[in-house]
């Protein structure tokens, strides 16, 4: 392993660049990784990527902490694997994220590997992401509606001594710099009525404790369908922040998606990334260019939340938002977008970005109907801590509704908490979980073909009744839940996989 793999300083010096225009004593030429400038044959193995982006001079300006936004503190150092990070705070208490430009993934791998070669290998491909298409995004996100920050890039002077005993890890380094959102003090204009903000564990936390927290499946919906514009595969659960809205004494989350560390990434290209990102191995590092060609790819790290917060909408809700999106991403809105790149960085990419973004843009309606039809197959609906009533109803041999109230009864005159009618072409399951609360469940309706329902009652008290048939040999409702404390009638479609415990689900946090 190469000790010194990285560049010390990212500033240009006037002997490495003869003639370089002067910027003035607030800005510096600087180049975000000369590390990633490879002999030909290393690129016929390793790929090209976005080798350019990284080794081309581009102009920033310094980072200057007592003069910026009114003078900026460090709040506190992050505990990020693969970049340098910080949280910075300003004098009105608003908090900032910092972030070096560039990575060091080799945390990822075993520590014996660490000390070979494949740490180097690891690191170089880095160069598959472009430093600067996080300065795009605010343009498309504004125009499609989708919360965002502002990130901005600047450069740390090889002296600075502002960050104390950090210092010797942010000196001559690019960082790139946005808002982060996380209290009331965080709170603009631009976030409506949002009172609050919370990360995705509290968020969850809330939804899953009380039936009066939603996420708005909506705008979580618009802001993937960005996501799979921008080619940015990366949007686990921690990629998030949400905007709390109240309306009475009802609260809505809506998202705020944040580290885009993965826009326009290209990784297809040389023998070895092209063979390791096949659908067959990991597929995930999909390559942003002009086709859509591999929708599922853009879901895989995401599925924990795409699960959760995209199982009640129909697919007119989805070509409805694809539609809308595809009237806001206007040619202009595109090119206006592709412009915040530092102007040496459009030279060699906007052109290219730009017809891969239109191309993109026109496909958004097949992408919305793939993710729904991806996610369709297996839908999980879970209630709250609270009571619920979960109320199944087999129409027809083609369609089973699913409807939620609050309470242990169903009410004409309460709206639901959940509504959706399912395909029998499209699902072939529905599981419903009720966790702690005590939850009443009702099966209806009599058919001769419909989808499979798994009901996990969870560990309260419970009242579960079907009384559906379903044509054929196989039973098509299966009851999980304990025998004891329970109101249970099964009738004649239920197969009893009850027993004396039931898992309890952990259903909003990751990995359950």
């Amino acid at each position: 392993m190469d000790e010194n793999f990285f560049q010390e300083d990212a500033r240009v010096s006037a002997d490495e660049l003869p003639g370089m225009a002067p910027v003035g004593p607030d800005s510096v030429w600087a180049i975000a990784g000369r590390h990633y400038d490879r002999s030909g044959f290393h690129r016929f193995f390793w790929g090209d990527h976005n080798r350019k982006a990284w080794t081309t001079p581009v102009k920033v300006p310094v980072l200057r902490l007592q003069e910026l936004y009114g003078g900026l503190t460090i709040e506190k150092k992050g505990g990020g694997f693969q970049t340098t990070s910080f949280t910075l705070q300003d004098s009105l208490g608003r908090l900032y994220a910092l972030r070096s430009l560039d990575k060091n993934p080799v945390s990822v791998v075993p520590p014996f590997w660490r000390r070979t070669f494949v740490a180097n290998v690891l690191r170089d491909q880095t160069s598959a992401s472009n430093p600067y298409a996080a300065l795009v995004v605010p343009v498309l996100a504004a125009a499609t509606g989708v919360y965002h920050s502002n990130p901005r890039i600047f450069y740390v002077d090889k002296q600075d001594t502002s960050f104390g005993p950090y210092a010797p890890e942010v000196q001559g380094k690019l960082f790139l710099l946005q808002e982060k959102f996380e209290s009331t003090a965080d709170l603009s204009p631009a976030h409506g009525t949002t009172v609050d903000f919370e990360d995705s564990d509290k968020a969850f936390q809330q939804r899953y404790a009380r039936n009066n927290y939603r996420f708005n499946q909506k705008a979580f919906a618009r802001a993937r369908l960005l996501d799979v514009l921008l080619g940015d595969w990366d949007r686990h659960k921690r990629q998030w922040e949400w905007a709390v809205e109240k309306n009475g004494s009802e609260f809505t989350f809506t998202p705020i998606p944040k580290d885009r560390d993965q826009v326009f990434m290209k990784m297809d290209d040389g023998l070895v990334p092209a063979i390791a990102t096949s659908k067959f191995l990991v597929r995930k590092f999909h390559s942003f260019d002009e086709e859509i060609n591999d929708v599922k790819a853009y879901l895989i790290n995401a599925q924990f939340m795409d699960e959760r917060l995209l199982n009640e909408l129909s697919l007119q809700d989805w070509l409805q938002i694809a539609g809308d999106m595809q009237r806001q991403l206007t040619d202009a809105v595109i090119m206006q977008a592709i412009r915040r790149l530092p102007p040496p960085i459009y030279r060699q990419y906007g052109a290219q970005t730009i017809r891969n973004l239109k191309s993109r843009r026109d496909q958004l309606p097949k992408v919305a109907k793939e993710i729904y039809l991806l996610l369709a197959e297996h839908v999980a609906i879970a209630g709250t801590d609270e009571d619920e009533f979960f109320a199944l109803n087999r129409l027809s041999d083609a369609q089973t509704e699913v409807t939620v109230y609050r309470g242990k009864s169903a009410s004409p005159h309460t709206s639901p908490l959940y509504h959706r009618v399912f395909n029998r072409d499209e699902t072939e399951r529905i599981t419903l979980y009720g966790l702690p609360g005590d939850d009443t469940f009702t099966v209806r309706g009599n058919v001769r073909q419909g989808i499979l329902l798994e009901i996990y009652g969870g560990r309260g008290e419970d009242t579960i009744a079907d009384s559906s048939s379903v044509g054929g040999l196989r039973k098509m409702t299966r009851i999980y839940d304990t025998k004891r404390g329970n109101n249970l009638s099964f009738g004649t479609e239920a197969r009893d996989m009850t027993s004396r415990d039931v898992r309890e689900f952990a259903y909003d946090r990751e990995g359950n």
